[in-house]
């Protein structure tokens, strides 16, 4: 199994509208359904008003990289480039 926690530094007073943004063109739905994926949730850290943290666990390497070539994952990239200023991932296999 792998897991990611991807941290989103939003730019500033842009988290709400991105997450939005990904609510309502159905990323999260799609990345649910990929063969391979146990897990894909966002989640509003209390502290960090800018920050958005996104945790995937995914079956094995090989769903992870078919899940980088799926058109809802570019479109989180597109918007990314909208509303991120910084993005970390921390990978455990």
């Amino acid at each position: 199994m792998i897991v990611l926690n991807v941290t989103y530094k939003c730019k500033p007073g842009m988290r709400e509208e991105f997450l939005k943004m990904i609510m309502a063109e159905g990323i999260d739905i799609a990345c649910r359904a990929e063969a391979g994926n146990i897990k894909y949730d966002y989640y509003i850290p209390y502290e960090e008003s800018d920050e958005l943290l996104l945790v995937e666990k995914w079956i094995d390497a090989d769903a992870l990289a078919e899940h980088g070539k799926q058109p809802h994952y570019i479109r989180l990239g597109e918007l990314k480039s909208e509303y991120v200023s910084d993005t970390t991932v921390e990978k455990y296999e």
